[in-house]
């Protein structure tokens, strides 16, 4: 597995998390995490401007490979809805505005990914990620935690050979890794 470094995003028009992940083979180290606090702007084409802005510069400076993003879960409040699709659009379009490869996973696939259970708590995965990644300091929004699951999900997807675009079977699986199959 070569070395890489992922950005994962938990999309918010309230509260926006992010976190920067580095592979060395099979080991991973967190690079940094935070949130975009959005809250404090009324107007929500301001709040999408802000979070292309704070994307765009994290690509810049941290270089990251490939975007682990965390696709929206289905809720009964269309206009929310439609401002959370927007976010993660937004983010979406300065990744690739800086040419990066978007994967998108379903937030129990993060889950599943983190702590081996679909229907782990936030603060379940935070702890998880808190050991697997030797974090002292966790950071006071859990949206932060949940950017950087998407990062680590995404990091074992790659390590497993399936990505959420190349498909999640065991057949894909089977299909990209013929070596491990005997």
């Amino acid at each position: 597995m070569m070395n890489k470094t992922i950005l994962g995003i938990d999309p918010g028009t309230t509260i926006l998390g992010y976190a920067v992940v580095r592979s060395a083979g099979t080991n991973l180290e967190m690079l940094m995490m935070g949130v975009i606090e959005l809250g404090k702007f009324k107007d929500h084409y301001e709040k999408l401007h802000k979070i292309f802005i704070r994307v765009d510069s994290i690509i810049k400076e941290y270089k990251p490979e490939e975007l682990a993003i965390e696709s929206p879960f289905f809720g009964k409040n269309v206009q929310s809805m439609l401002k959370l699709g927007r976010a993660q659009g937004v983010a979406i379009a300065a990744a690739l505005s800086n040419g990066l490869p978007i994967f998108e996973y379903a937030p129990k696939k993060i889950k599943i990914a983190v702590t081996g259970s679909g229907n782990a708590s936030k603060e379940q995965v935070a702890n998880m990620l808190k050991m697997e990644l030797k974090i002292s300091d966790m950071p006071q929004y859990m949206d932060a935690t949940d950017a950087l699951g998407a990062a680590v999900c995404h990091f074992h997807q790659t390590k497993l050979g399936a990505t959420a675009t190349a498909g999640n079977s065991w057949n894909s699986f089977i299909k990209n890794n013929p070596d491990r199959i005997k």
